[in-house]
């Protein structure tokens, strides 16, 4: 009678000590009100795994694990970025794995692997419950892929469902009704491929809005230096820091000063860099809680890298980490990029514990592009620094510099962090103009540093609040906003203001005077506000730099018009990256080169040509 019992007793301490660890440990805790329903799914659970297993300890150990990972894992992902872990994550766990080290990689794959194997090792169909308990597992899978809405549409309707805010639906429905609630709608979500109407009939409407292109300038191919820099931002927004000195160089805050104090508009906070490289390079919104590089990239696509490999450049990426992360081998070569240099290409010879440090990268990338430079090659070089990742090591020659009384611990230390990496990329900005005074060099934070868990450093200056729910307007675009440089080779820094990272390649064309159509002509179709998408939300920034937060209806006029053109947006998206490309634009033919002139000059040469021939 006592091992009937045992499910209930065991799903009832462990879920009281996972709560307690999630309220008092990360300050993630679940409504009451949720409660009863969330654990009376984990008894369910609990029972079916029981009907499996052979071994009551081990069965234990099972439940352990799975709901370990379930409250605190959330708990963890929640006080980290301020969501709880989506059902896309599992996609990203290679790369989660391949990133961390030491305990802290032992400490997400040990977990992982004993549920696998402890599954297997006490699996059984020993009584009926087996039988009855692999129906129940059977008719839940079949329901949950093949109809998905008729899992999600009652738990909609009573549980509620915020579109925007992933971190309330957790708290008020609690993990396993959440963890079963996304999962549907992950199902009945899923990217579907538009069809040739569809498609043609979203791009007529974004092209609508493009002006019409007569005459102008001649292509003028130049080199283009695209450098993406790890959680760049300015620690000098957080006034309660009280930092001893300005931890950014300050060689490059007057350069930063003549750009206006440009900020590039990121699509991610605290990680997911791929997104923000899919941004700069693609010229599409990225608009989900995903990875694009990991699925949603199927095509290979006329992006940046492709249509200047096209045009004579060579394209060339520079990563100093494993090359397969973020799934970057096949992302760079569908995208256009001819060269990946990665972690096996360069010399360890600076380094940050596993970072190989910026003014280390820069310089051996400026020995390999050297060659072009000096056959006047034309070349996208385009490089993604590594050393700035949380949780902001520094190696024995670069002492901390700068200290704050905050008692977040990261404020100081990525401080310290930017200290070094503002004044190394200052030197290569330096050498790069010196070398290059006519090339494009764009410079970007790709996400928001993680200061501490729920925003803690952010929320002690008031810039943020602890919870999304929160956020005001201005505090969404505080949010995703870290500063950005494009230097227009001799002509300097260029003053635009704020600017979604996905309309930044369609600025490198033009200065480049390429007037062919291109897939950013799409999400160049909105003059008078710049818009960038959340996972959930969008906002809207106005001529005015007003933000125009569009979260839930009734939405603004400028609101439902970004709304219907992220719609277009999207499909056109979907078509060119994982569809059949009806919308991938067709190249104008190029004119003729004009026939040279017939000299006698020339009549001369040919003729002696001819007399050598015979």
């Amino acid at each position: 009678m006592l091992s009937k019992l045992l499910p209930v007793i065991s799903t009832t301490v462990l879920y009281a000590l996972y709560y307690l660890i999630s309220v008092f440990k990360f300050d993630v805790q679940i409504h009451f009100k949720a409660v009863p329903y969330d654990y009376l799914l984990q008894i369910i659970i609990a029972y079916l795994l029981f009907a499996f297993s052979k071994r009551l300890w081990i069965f234990l150990v099972i439940q352990s694990l799975v709901m370990g990972i379930l409250y605190v894992g959330n708990a963890i992902k929640i006080s980290f970025f301020g969501g709880p872990i989506m059902p896309d994550d599992i996609y990203a766990l290679r790369s989660l794995l391949l990133i961390l080290d030491g305990w802290r990689f032992f400490a997400a794959a040990v977990p992982l692997a004993a549920i696998a194997s402890l599954l297997l090792y006490n699996f059984s169909m020993r009584h009926w419950s087996s039988y009855l308990a692999s129906l129940v597992v059977l008719l839940f899978s079949i329901t949950l892929v093949y109809e998905p809405t008729s899992i999600v549409k009652p738990l909609d309707q009573f549980f509620g469902n915020s579109v925007w805010d992933q971190r309330s639906n957790y708290l008020w429905h609690g993990a396993t009704v959440y963890t079963i609630q996304e999962s549907a709608r992950r199902f009945a979500d899923a990217d579907v491929t538009p069809d040739q109407d569809r498609a043609q009939e979203s791009a007529e409407n974004l092209l609508a809005a493009v002006p019409k292109k007569v005459g102008g300038p001649a292509f003028t191919p130049r080199n283009v230096h695209i450098v993406l820099l790890e959680s760049f931002w300015d620690p000098n927004e957080l006034k309660k820091a009280r930092y001893q000195q300005n931890p950014l160089a300050p060689e490059f805050r007057k350069l930063w000063k003549k750009a206006g104090y440009s900020h590039a508009m990121a699509p991610v906070f605290g990680g997911y860099t791929a997104n923000s490289e899919f941004e700069v390079l693609c010229g599409f919104p990225v608009v989900k809680d995903n990875v694009k590089f990991e699925r949603r990239l199927l095509n290979d696509v006329p992006c940046l890298p492709h249509i200047l490999g096209e045009n004579g450049y060579k394209t060339m990426a520079s990563h100093p980490n494993v090359p397969v992360f973020w799934n970057r081998v096949n992302a760079y070569r569908r995208i256009g990029f001819q060269t990946y240099w990665s972690l096996q290409d360069f010399v360890k010879d600076d380094m940050n514990r596993e970072f190989l440090s910026d003014v280390s990268l820069y310089r051996q990338v400026m020995e390999k592009i050297q060659p072009a430079l000096d056959a006047h090659q034309p070349i996208l070089d385009y490089i993604v620094t590594y050393f700035g990742h949380w949780n902001y090591p520094l190696s024995e020659s670069r002492p901390n510099k700068i200290t704050s009384p905050s008692p977040v611990e990261e404020v100081s230390g990525y401080a310290n962090t930017v200290y070094y990496k503002s004044r190394e990329m200052m030197d290569f900005i330096n050498e790069m103009r010196k070398r290059d005074p006519d090339g494009i060099i764009v410079l970007f934070g790709d996400h928001l540093p993680f200061l501490g868990e729920n925003f803690a450093g952010y929320v002690d200056s008031g810039v943020l609040a602890a919870n999304r729910s929160d956020f005001t307007a201005e505090m969404f675009k505080f949010y995703v906003s870290t500063p950005m440089l494009i230097i227009d080779g001799k002509r300097g820094p260029i003053k635009f203001g704020s600017m979604p990272l996905y309309q930044v390649p369609k600025m490198i064309l033009n200065l480049l005077n390429f007037n062919e159509p291109t897939i950013m002509d799409y999400t160049d179709s909105m003059p008078d506000m710049r818009v960038r998408p959340l996972p959930g939300l969008h906002f809207n920034l106005t001529g005015d730099q007003k933000v125009d937060l569009c979260k839930e209806p009734p939405y603004s006029a400028g609101c439902r018009a970004s709304a219907r053109w992220l719609h277009d947006v999207l499909t056109v998206s979907n078509d060119l990256f994982m569809g059949r490309q009806f919308t991938r634009p067709r190249h104008l033919p190029r004119e003729p080169a004009a026939p040279e002139p017939v000299t006698a000059e020339i009549i001369a040469r040919q003729e002696a040509g001819g007399s050598k021939a015979k």
